[in-house]
């Protein structure tokens, strides 16, 4: 019978160990385990980054990745199942979104920059871009300096249409520049004539005019209105724990060499719901990075050695 204080002592000691690790959750991973529930942020015209197909579902290289996240997460809080909801951000309200809670991350085409870490985090870089503009061929504009006086389009929220006001203050081009909601609203208006240019990431450009009815009509920019940018999965700042789970599982997916095959996949074959084929090659720049994971925000940190 003496022992039962013991016995007792043994398992409220149990117990409070117990409670204590459930306690160590914090910030998305508790809110995840508590639910039952990851909410993905997606893009909706960002090809081939996240989607939509023709069934509204949405897909993407950046959609892929976090598939990848969404399995590391269920196993590191050892959940028997985990619900995946998807909700559709643009660029002005996806931080806001990340912030207040309604996503817990989104994937889509974030630049990853200094000033965007002041509110939000990143995983490793998936993807390296620049800050270019399309136009039609028959406009005949070489150069930035050539928009000098025209209408010229930009997404909203982006870095592109401030890199793109940047310049046009500091080469005095007084150019009339024109903010769309969404990517395929900016491209759309160099389609019927309403801006001369628009102003995105050069990937995504390139994929507009690859679905666009006459691609042959377009041409991109060669000169940039910045040096190549890192987008990242973005998730919510100080969120140590989350971020951590986040990491482990990009830096494993690239280094394994399962990175480079899932670029293949959508930069590189026909993709849906068109079957349109980007056919751009892995830069050596984002071999670099995959051998060498990283979340930095600096473009001078990505050079390929």
């Amino acid at each position: 019978m003496k022992c039962l204080p013991m016995v007792g002592l043994a398992l409220a000691a149990a117990l409070a160990a117990g409670q204590s690790s459930a306690e160590e959750l914090t910030g998305t991973l508790k809110k995840v385990k508590e639910t039952g529930t990851i909410t993905i942020g997606y893009r909706d015209s960002s090809i081939p980054f996240s989607y939509l197909d023709d069934n509204q579902k949405p897909i993407g290289f950046a959609i892929d990745i976090c598939a990848k996240i969404v399995d590391a997460v269920k196993s590191e809080l050892k959940l028997g199942k985990l619900a995946v909801e998807f909700n559709p951000v643009t660029s002005s309200n996806r931080i806001p979104l990340l912030a207040n809670g309604t996503i817990d991350l989104e994937c889509g085409s974030t630049t990853n920059n200094a000033e965007r870490q002041k509110q939000v985090w990143f995983t490793n870089t998936f993807f390296l871009t620049a800050t270019r503009f399309v136009s039609k061929k028959a406009s005949k504009l070489d150069s930035i300096d050539a928009l000098k006086g025209k209408t010229v389009v930009s997404t909203s929220g982006t870095t592109n249409i401030k890199q793109l006001t940047e310049a046009n203050a500091a080469r005095k081009l007084d150019i009339n520049i024109v903010p769309a909601k969404e990517h395929a609203e900016s491209f759309l208006m160099v389609e019927t004539d309403r801006a001369v240019a628009a102003v995105l990431d050069d990937i995504l450009l390139a994929s507009f005019v690859a679905g666009s009815k006459d691609p042959d009509a377009y041409v991109i920019s060669t000169e940039a209105f910045s040096k190549p940018e890192p987008y990242g999965v973005m998730l919510r700042k100080d969120d140590v724990a989350f971020k951590k789970v986040a990491d482990a599982a990009t830096a494993s997916l690239f280094t394994s060499g399962e990175g480079e095959k899932l670029y293949d996949k959508w930069f590189m074959q026909k993709i849906p719901p068109k079957g349109l084929n980007l056919n751009t090659p892995i830069s050596a720049e984002l071999q670099h990075e995959f051998a060498n994971p990283s979340d930095s925000p600096d473009p001078d940190s990505y050079k390929a050695m």
